[in-house]
């Protein structure tokens, strides 16, 4: 009888606290987001600044390069679109008088595939490396990453007129750092089954491998982008 009276005087004397530990976490959430910088819930979007390799020339709709690279960046689990700019025929020179419009899209990134048609035509390279640099600068000055393609010039335009064609790329990417995919028709090019019945443009089999070969290079550019974008909203927050 005395062990049960004494065991009532210490309930009473040590009354039961609340469970703060719910509450504590709670406080400490709202603290951590108070400190976060906001992150826009909208997709990353990516202008894909290109000639008919690009814009799907031959292909059905929703069969050019930037459906088929969205596809597969979203099943990779990207909040992503791919804007697809591609204008068949098109030029470096042309690239640089579409600019105004790719950047009316408001991009986080730019993918920029151009110079197959200077190539063909036999363009200076120097001149073909000037206007990739406008269309560079003129991004750089807005804030918004590259992932710049690399191209080769056709073997009937000469051995020499080839490997200048081709430094071209090499030394933009070296020289200003974008992310760099060396070849856009690595696999594809020269390969019948993948390619239309002129020999040059890829089929949608070809797509399928442009994709496949440069998915692993434009998950690494959306990163890239992701993180651009934090900084300029949490800069602006």
């Amino acid at each position: 009888m005395h062990a049960l009276i004494l065991r009532l005087r210490n309930y009473h004397l040590a009354p039961k606290l609340p469970n703060v530990l719910p509450v504590l976490i709670f406080v400490a959430a709202l603290l951590l987001f108070a400190r976060s910088p906001a992150v826009s819930a909208q997709p990353l979007r990516i202008v894909a600044l290109g000639d008919s390799l690009t814009a799907g020339y031959g292909l059905p709709a929703g069969a050019s390069f930037a459906d088929i690279l969205q596809r597969e960046l979203r099943s990779a689990g990207f909040e992503v679109d791919v804007i697809n700019h591609g204008v068949s025929g098109d030029t470096t020179a042309g690239g640089v008088s579409r600019l105004g419009a790719v950047l009316a899209e408001n991009p986080d990134g730019v993918i920029l595939e151009l110079g197959a048609n200077d190539g063909l035509r036999g363009f200076e390279p120097a001149h073909v490396r000037a206007n990739l640099e406008r269309i560079m600068d003129e991004l750089a000055e807005r804030g918004v990453p590259v992932l710049l393609c690399g191209m080769d010039a056709l073997a009937n335009m000469g051995r020499d007129y080839g490997a200048e064609f081709r430094a071209v790329f090499d030394e933009l990417a070296a020289k200003r750092g974008p992310t760099y995919h060396p070849f856009f028709l690595e696999g594809v090019f020269d390969v019948p089954e993948l390619t239309l019945h002129d020999g040059l443009h890829p089929n949608k089999a070809g797509i399928e491998e442009i994709v496949r070969r440069i998915l692993p290079t434009a998950e690494a550019f959306l990163k890239k982008c992701a993180d651009v974008r934090a900084k300029k909203e949490a800069s602006a927050s």
